[in-house]
């Protein structure tokens, strides 16, 4: 992989993420923190050092920081925009967990207009997607997403797939690609 690929995977990754303003780091927290040690891996290639650790004595959720701030680069050819799309959805993506629920892919957030991009990158690869929408006006009425045709579940799962750890098991599994 290349730097501008990890990069781009970087960027669509921290929409999981906050920045600190007070010490300057962003970060990323998780359950499991298997996902965490690839992001770490990837700061690493492109230059950046992180740190996880776990948060609190009695919580089971884990941290990565990282004085990193993810930009967008300008995503250029196909296989950056294929990594932004992938990082994006490994943090803001849904598939059930376990085996015997119906099958779905979905992509979630608060930006409406984030979701539009994400879904134009997918549309522009052939991957057909439903309608932005909110799931619950009276949940959260500034709340978003979109579900994948599933016509387009094989092609997601064989063009954008994952770079979380369970996602893509779920996706060897489920997909048998």
């Amino acid at each position: 992989m290349n730097k501008k690929v990890i990069r781009a995977y970087l960027f669509g990754a921290s929409h999981d993420g906050t920045f600190n303003q007070k010490h300057k780091t962003f970060r990323i927290t998780q359950a499991n923190k298997d996902w965490l040690k690839f992001l770490k891996k990837c700061f690493s290639k492109i230059g950046y050092r992180s740190w996880i650790y776990k948060e609190g004595k009695n919580r089971k959720v884990y941290a990565l920081e990282t004085k990193a701030i993810p930009k967008l680069p300008k995503l250029s050819i196909k296989a950056e925009k294929i990594s932004y799309v992938r990082g994006y959805f490994d943090a803001e993506g849904g598939i059930p967990r376990k085996i015997d629920q119906w099958f779905y892919i979905q992509i979630s957030q608060k930006s409406r207009t984030e979701l539009l991009q994400i879904k134009e990158i997918l549309e522009d690869l052939g991957i057909r997607c439903g309608k932005v929408h909110i799931p619950s006006v009276k949940i959260d009425p500034n709340y978003y997403r979109f579900f994948v045709s599933r016509k387009s579940h094989q092609d997601f799962a064989r063009i954008i797939g994952s770079w979380h750890p369970r996602k893509k098991k779920i996706f060897k599994l489920r997909m048998k690609i």
